[in-house]
């Protein structure tokens, strides 16, 4: 008979394991979360092709076999990792929108609600998505395409209602609209500065500016 544990810690276990089957729900849940985590905080601080399976166990003070307990390999942590920052847009930004009615307001709540996710301390998980999926095999890399694409084209047809409801006149199609407006947020992660100048708030209200003021006027 496998020992118990004898410690834990924020959700890992450390030291002798349990089998995986023995395991409550919310330790593997909570377990797998903060590897999650880990991870993607060493895969954006040193990138992907240079952060190993034994620097994501060193850093979480896990044995090799400890890490494997809960995932196989490097690349099903990434695709797990990119899944879960796919979650956190359906969950944090889509969902809340998905409610409001005027086009405007929801474009307006959208990119508020995008930035803030993108700007998580706690979440990390999504600036690794946006600059290291080619590392993944191709069947996982398509799946997280398709799941990207989705978001796109949900923008671009609220882009598209949007330009119908203000009966925009300028040449910027839907699709051109989505396209900067997303890429414009999804670069923050590159320039941003907790400390400096541009915040959170001033942030949004100027993307949003520059969205109604030029990209939809």
């Amino acid at each position: 008979m496998e020992a118990v544990p004898t410690c834990t810690s924020g959700g890992i276990q450390r030291g002798n394991y349990l089998p995986w089957h023995a395991m409550t729900r919310e330790a593997v849940l909570d377990s797998r979360q903060e590897i999650l985590r880990t991870a993607a905080r060493l895969f954006q601080q040193r990138g992907y092709d240079a952060t190993s399976m034994n620097d994501v166990a060193a850093a979480l003070k896990l044995s090799k076999g400890g890490l494997y307990h809960h995932f196989q390999s490097k690349d099903e942590i990434l695709f797990e990792i990119m899944n879960h920052a796919m979650d956190l847009t359906q969950e944090r930004v889509l969902a809340p929108v998905g409610n409001i009615a005027d086009p405007e307001e929801r474009l307006r709540a959208l990119i508020r609600l995008h930035i803030e996710v993108v700007l998580s301390p706690r979440d990390r998980e999504i600036t690794v998505m946006l600059h290291e999926n080619h590392p993944l095999p191709p069947g996982l890399r398509k799946r997280i395409n398709h799941r990207k694409k989705e978001y796109v084209h949900y923008v671009e047809s609220l882009m598209a209602d949007v330009q119908k409801a203000r009966r925009a006149k300028g040449s910027v199609s839907p699709r051109a609209a989505a396209f900067a407006l997303l890429g414009m947020i999804n670069w923050i992660y590159q320039w941003y500065k907790p400390e400096g100048n541009l915040q959170t708030n001033n942030l949004v209200s100027q993307f949003t500016e520059m969205v109604f003021g030029g990209i939809l006027a």
